[in-house]
């Protein structure tokens, strides 16, 4: 009886943070002395995955181009059916946690969000996680005879493995129920979902006519920008550069944060980047305690040099 992952991916290539997950899909399988099948929807890098440790990769044809949790959740729960697995492991992003609700009612199965560790004991199922927006540790127990996983992004070490996996491609039973009216997507540049770097400005910016700032820095790292709440209220940037907790959570490996002073609200979306870095100009800013690193500075003295700083140390200079 297996352990059962699901890796996302959009139009057919793995989203960030597949590696991980499959990394802790394998040490979980080690844990309960089984082994690990991995599945996809309609991708076409699976075969990346097994060197991560799996002994299956399943790749399910949907007839649907993108992400609908309906259907989905129709075609894993058909897989765990045929699989006879009792443990589900998926990710923890805004598409993971809706497909985890629905397949959580269709096979009666506990489901748990935003877990960082590896399971504390077996029997019962005991697995810690983040919760209050990530200001405080829960250990959940989940009791049910199927149990879902979703683990938190940044929460476990990528390790690679010798492959073993067989693959499969097969065709899933489940039918699209949506129809697909329009697509918007940002074209040639990182997004907030895929990035390891987040550049993200406030109010500090003093006004759009100066969010060259921000993507200049950002180009420089190959980052994604982003905006605190206000910015985005007040039309300077799209709502979809909104991050914090009532906007995009970020857990990336390095979120900068200029001008932004860091209420609680955006505090608690960003906590889960493991190097924040903060450049403001008041020294009390609430951002400080937070933040790993913090400059206390004007942005529109400090951001250019930076910037040409990097440039020069990553090659961008002539």
């Amino acid at each position: 009886m297996s352990v059962l992952l699901f890796a996302e991916s959009l139009q057919g290539k793995l989203q960030k943070g597949a590696a991980e997950l499959s990394s802790y899909g394998y040490a979980l399988a080690q844990q309960k002395n089984t082994s690990l099948t991995i599945v996809t929807i309609n991708c076409e890098e699976i075969d990346q995955l097994a060197q991560y440790g799996p002994s299956k990769l399943i790749n399910l044809k949907l007839d649907t181009s993108y992400f609908e949790a309906q259907a989905y959740a129709i075609a894993l729960a058909e897989v765990a059916a045929t699989e006879q697995t009792n443990l589900i492991i998926i990710g923890s992003s805004a598409d993971a946690k809706y497909l985890g609700g629905i397949l959580a009612g269709k096979l009666d199965a506990g489901y748990v969000t935003n877990v960082v560790q590896l399971p504390s004991s077996r029997e019962p199922l005991s697995v810690k996680r983040t919760t209050f927006s990530n200001k405080a540790f829960a250990v959940t127990k989940l009791t049910a005879d199927i149990n879902i996983i979703g683990v938190a992004a940044n929460s476990f070490e990528a390790t690679l493995q010798s492959p073993i996996a067989t693959v499969s491609q097969q065709d899933a039973t489940a039918n699209s129920i949506c129809k697909q009216i329009s697509v918007e997507q940002n074209q040639g540049k990182t997004t907030i979902a895929d990035a390891d770097i987040v550049v993200s400005g406030g109010r500090g910016l003093k006004g759009p006519e100066n969010w060259g700032l921000i993507e200049d820095l950002a180009d420089v790292l190959g980052a994604a920008t982003a905006c605190s709440k206000p910015v985005s209220d007040m039309g300077w940037r799209p709502h979809s550069e909104h991050v914090g907790q009532t906007g995009k959570p970020v857990a990336t490996n390095l979120y900068i944060a200029v001008g932004i002073s860091g209420a609680i609200q955006h505090l608690a979306g960003v906590n889960s980047s493991k190097v924040k870095v903060v450049i403001n100009t008041d020294p009390e800013a609430p951002f400080f305690k937070a933040a790993d690193y913090g400059i206390v500075g004007d942005a529109f003295e400090i951001l250019p040099k930076l910037t040409e700083k990097l440039k020069v140390l990553m090659g961008g200079a002539d």
